[in-house]
C-alpha cells in the first residue's frame, strides 16, 4: 500500500510518508528547529517533533493525526469547542515558550523579531496550521512564520482567524459583527488576556493585517510565485478590507472584551 500523500494548502509541497511529514527547508528552519527541540524538551504534545535534516535541504517531522480544516472552514473548526481549545493550546504554547524566548537569537528567523520580546510567537496560528480530534484543537504545524514577540502579536492574528473577525463581504469569515464580538470575549477568556492585552487587541489585529500584506507583497515583487498568486486572486485587497472593517466596528468589539 501507497503511504505517501502530498498534504493539500501552504505555499510548499509537504508530503506524509507514513507517520512522517517531508517539508522542505528555508534559511531560517535552524531557528524553527531550535524551538521543536525546545517545546519536546518541555513536554510540549503539540506541536511536530523534528526527526530528521536530510542532505538534500528537507526537514523530517511527526505526522500529528486529525482534521485540518482550510477555507471555507468545517463545521468542526467553527465550533464552541474549537475556539475555546484553540486558544486553551495557544496559551499553553506561548507559556511554553517564555523562558525560551529571554535567550533566542533574534536573527534568523523568516519573520524578523518584534518588540518587547516575551514569547516565541507562531505567526500563522489559523485553523489551516491546525489539527483537530473532532471539535477539539490538539496540535498546530508550519512554524515557519515563528518570531520572538510580544503574546498580542499572537493572539491578535489568532482571534482575526478563530473568531473570526473578518468582513461581511469576506466569503471565508461568518457570524454578525455582535456574533463575532462575543466570540471574541471567548477567546479572550480562555486565553487569559489582560487588560492592557484587550485594550490593545483591535489595534493589534489591524497592525498584524497591515503587516502580513506587506509580507506578500514583498515576497511577490521578490519573484515568490505563491505569493504572487496570493496577490493575484485579491487576498491582499481581501486583508485590508477586513482591517478597515475591524477599524470601523472597534466599539462593538471592544465593548465585548471589557465584558468579563
Amino acid at each position: 500500500m501507497d503511504d505517501r500523500e502530498v498534504l493539500a494548502g501552504g505555499v510548499n509541497e509537504v508530503v506524509r510518508i507514513g507517520a512522517t511529514v517531508r517539508r522542505p527547508m528555508g534559511p531560517w528552519s535552524p531557528r524553527v528547529h531550535g524551538l521543536l527541540r525546545h517545546l519536546a524538551a518541555q513536554g510540549f504534545r503539540g506541536a511536530p517533533r523534528v526527526l530528521e535534516v536530510t542532505d538534500d535541504g528537507f526537514e523530517v517531522l511527526d505526522f500529528l493525526p486529525g482534521e485540518v480544516s482550510n477555507y471555507p472552514p468545517t463545521p468542526a473548526a467553527t465550533t464552541h469547542e474549537a475556539l475555546v481549545s484553540a486558544a486553551d493550546l495557544l496559551r499553553a504554547y506561548h507559556d511554553a515558550t517564555a523562558g525560551y524566548a529571554r535567550t533566542a537569537p533574534r536573527d534568523g528567523w523568516q519573520v524578523a523579531a518584534t518588540e518587547p520580546v516575551e514569547v516565541i510567537c507562531h505567526g500563522d496560528y489559523a485553523p489551516y496550521n491546525c489539527v483537530l480530534d473532532g471539535n477539539r484543537v490538539v496540535g498546530m504545524f508550519d512554524f515557519d512564520h515563528a518570531q520572538p514577540g510580544p503574546r498580542l502579536w499572537d493572539v491578535a492574528y489568532a482571534a482575526y482567524r478563530w473568531v473570526p473577525m473578518t468582513a461581511p463581504g469576506n466569503a471565508d469569515g461568518y457570524g454578525t459583527t455582535e456574533e463575532q464580538a462575543a466570540r471574541l470575549r471567548v477567546f479572550g477568556d480562555r486565553y487569559g488576556l489582560d487588560d492592557a492585552g484587550r485594550a490593545g487587541l483591535v489595534d493589534a489585529v489591524v497592525g498584524r493585517l497591515h503587516t502580513m500584506v506587506g509580507f506578500m507583497r514583498a515576497q511577490a515583487a521578490a519573484g515568490n510565485a505563491a505569493f504572487a498568486a496570493h496577490l493575484a486572486d485579491g487576498h491582499d485587497r481581501l486583508y485590508l478590507t477586513d482591517a478597515q472593517y475591524v477599524l470601523a466596528e472597534r466599539a462593538v468589539f471592544e465593548s465585548a472584551g471589557r465584558g468579563r
